[in-house]
């Protein structure tokens, strides 16, 4: 292997490794965040569980978009990548690293409001719903943007 498509593959994996870690991350913190306020809203009301299962587990997609941004660039990773490629992967994995990362935090946080204030009695289980999907668009953007840096390697 020649020195170019060495720094090319280090390239491309440290790309990888942002792709998966850093969502991944986001996904570990958010689903922290949602987990940590539904075990103060429990004691408030049991009989919730389920809603605030489901927005503890929100931000947890995130670390899958990771996995499949890998998914969609494992086919460059060969010992014939050039540096273009190699770059291109590099860039995919600080769009979705960064991106997933801080989106996965904040939604986290969006959902512990929306679990916090039906512990305390409201009924916004769908409007916190609705809510975080916002951070979660920008993930879902970021992983589209691999897709298509894919389809110019």
């Amino acid at each position: 292997m020649e020195s170019t498509s060495s720094i090319s593959l280090i390239l491309a994996f440290i790309g990888v490794g942002l792709l998966i870690g850093l969502p991944g991350i986001g996904s570990a913190i958010g689903t922290a965040i949602g987990g940590m306020s539904t075990i103060g809203a429990l004691k408030k009301r049991k009989d919730a569980f389920g809603s605030f299962l489901v927005l503890s587990a929100l931000p947890g997609t995130q670390g899958l978009y990771g996995f499949g941004g890998y998914y969609i660039m494992q086919n460059v990773l060969t010992e014939d990548i050039t540096i273009f490629q190699g770059a291109g992967v590099l860039g995919a994995g600080i769009a979705l690293g960064v991106t997933g990362l801080l989106s996965g935090i904040y939604q986290g946080r969006v959902c512990a409001n929306g679990i916090n204030s039906i512990g305390s009695g409201n009924n916004v289980f769908a409007q916190t719903l609705i809510m975080a999907v916002f951070p979660e668009l920008y993930a879902i953007v970021a992983f589209a943007g691999v897709f298509l840096i894919s389809g110019l390697l």
